[in-house]
């Protein structure tokens, strides 16, 4: 999930045109990493002799050609060939007018099935750039009015052969004000996809930006049903605004989530001993602190991540009933996400402050602060979340990419090397060890973002070395690695399980499709929506957070 300045930005550009310890392993010799932090966390890691050796039976060796990596820009070619044809900086009598889209070459009845209702991812591509801005389109069943990312719609005309909308869309810099966004649909290249041409007018009418867009109805992709390799064992509504995150321990499940309301956000608490009948045992909701984004346990100690007081620190002594201890390091400062490495907890701070916050969690309910992370060259984004393995910490730096630090001496942290691409925005990530290499699973967030696998080994110079995508309108938002499979929460890709044994050479093996053509539960864009948070904590069962279903527990097959 973005931070809120992440929020902020992609409305700007809108608008714009338990583990095991690390302390007594020598450098180089990383443990192997646990998902949950529980004891009964499971499969060990890829750190096992047997890493290399996927179900197919081939081996890995630990050789990888290098990648070149076109990053996450991609070059477009218009969506389609109608256009608004008055041009960029003249004054038309009313950008409104469907007569001033020239649509002569669109194919005569491609349209003519078309729905009145439903939602659509749309992207758009500007005439004079290669960068795509994406929205949500929603057009109601009651035949109400629809809305582009919740603005109201100025008018809309879809269905029995047209596709043509618009609406105001507020516009903060450099100053406040708005433009018209006027649609209109052209070609059908397939049944739930409609590409057309658009244009963007001032308040007095004056063309700023024309392009075309491409609108894909949400819906499982490439031909899939629901599941493939995975059972869904229970299904729980959660009781919360926008379910984000999960944690489990205890027999408990520990849902977080954020709010876009006062009061909306909070935390859920499931006794999920029995996956089959998962009980809500109690919610817990702090007045004027309704963004909580992560979730992390150690012993009795529940850390959650909060946008306005840091890391909370619950008691959960009671798992059913978790007590609140205090919040740190103090004072107002947001923590988007928070991870625990054997006896260190850190906490990921986006900008403006833009810092890792490391605590000594050697006595769980009492963390000790022990340093700011910090790089001195950022511009804009922060810290989103990290990983700890070994003595190195792996952290996603958003726009800044992805970097390693040295953090086996809290009081001397060191920057050992940094991968980048273009128009990164680095979300999430895992580590483990295969064939002696050290391989790192990237994950980025927005258009045409995907899975990035990176040799490690040497930090100074990472590698990329494997990719693994879905459908570009959708990206990652977290990942879990537990042995050789990487188990992926893909937004409306829904869950994804991979075999990484052969690290080069990603290789699905089950996935379940949370989404549901189903009336969303709150206004809004649904890019950051359905599966969205999701753990393993080894017990046979899978537990995933879908932002619009709730709480989703699944079984592999």
């Amino acid at each position: 999930m973005p931070h809120p300045s992440r929020w902020l930005l992609l409305s700007a550009s809108l608008v714009l045109g338990g583990c095991a310890s690390s302390s007594g392993n020598a450098a180089g010799t990383p443990p192997p990493p646990v998902d949950s932090g529980t004891s009964d966390a499971g499969p060990p890691d890829a750190g096992t002799d047997d890493a290399g050796i996927p179900d197919a039976g081939e081996v890995w060796d630990g050789g990888a050609q290098t990648l070149e990596d076109p990053g996450d820009v991609v070059e477009q070619a218009p969506y389609s060939d109608c256009t608004f044809t008055p041009e960029i900086g003249t004054t038309p009598a009313s950008c409104s007018d469907p007569a001033l889209f020239d649509r002569s070459m669109c194919p005569a009845g491609a349209l003519d099935d078309l729905g009145t209702s439903g939602a659509y991812e749309v992207r758009m591509l500007a005439s004079n750039t290669s960068y795509q801005i994406g929205f949500t389109l929603r057009l109601p069943s009651d035949g109400g009015v629809g809305t582009i990312d919740g603005t109201p719609l100025l008018f809309q005309d879809v269905g029995a052969g047209k596709f043509f909308f618009g609406a105001q869309i507020p516009q903060r810099f450099p100053t406040p004000t708005y433009r018209n966004r006027i649609f209109a649909g052209c070609t059908r290249p397939e049944p739930d996809r409609v590409n057309g041409c658009f244009v963007w007018c001032s308040p007095e009418g004056r063309v700023t930006t024309k392009g075309s867009f491409t609108a894909l109805r949400p819906g499982w992709g490439r031909g899939e049903g629901e599941a493939k390799g995975l059972k869904l064992v229970s299904e729980s509504a959660v009781p919360l605004s926008f379910p984000v995150d999960i944690y489990v321990t205890k027999g408990h499940a520990y849902v977080v989530a954020i709010g876009d309301k006062p009061g909306g956000g909070g935390l859920a608490v499931y006794d999920v001993k029995d996956p089959a009948h998962p009980v809500l045992k109690k919610r817990i909701q702090l007045e004027g602190d309704t963004y909580w984004n992560g979730a992390w346990a150690k012993d009795d100690a529940l850390y959650i991540a909060s946008a306005n007081s840091g890391v909370i620190v619950y008691d959960i002594t009671n798992p059913a009933d978790p007590q609140y201890v205090r919040a740190l390091p103090g004072g107002a400062i947001n923590v988007h996400t928070v991870h625990v490495r054997g006896d260190r907890l850190y906490g990921m701070a986006p900008s403006p402050s833009s810092q890792t916050l490391m605590f000594d969690v050697s006595s769980a309910l009492s963390p000790r602060l022990l340093d700011r992370i910090s790089i001195p060259d950022e511009i804009l984004g922060g810290v989103h979340d990290a990983f700890a393995y070994g003595d190195n910490l792996y952290v996603n730096h958003t726009f800044e990419g992805y970097i390693a630090f040295d953090v086996s001496d809290p009081m001397h942290v060191r920057e050992l090397g940094r991968y980048t691409y273009g128009d990164s925005f680095s979300h999430a990530n895992a580590v483990g060890t295969f064939a002696g290499r050290t391989i790192a699973f990237e994950g980025g967030e927005q258009l045409n973002a995907h899975l990035r696998v990176l040799d490690v080994t040497d930090p100074a110079n990472m590698r990329l070395i494997g990719q693994y995508a879905l459908r570009p309108e959708y990206s990652i938002h977290n990942m879990v690695l537990v042995g050789t499979k990487l188990y992926i929460a893909y937004y409306q890709e829904g869950v994804r399980v991979l075999d990484v044994s052969v690290p080069p050479r990603p290789r699905e093996v089950a996935y379940f499709n949370t989404y549901k053509d189903a009336p969303p539960t709150r206004p809004g864009s649904e890019f950051f929506s359905n599966a969205i948070g999701i753990r393993v904590p080894g017990d046979g069962f899978i537990y995933v957070v879908d932002a619009n279903r709730g709480l989703l527990i699944l079984r592999e097959e």
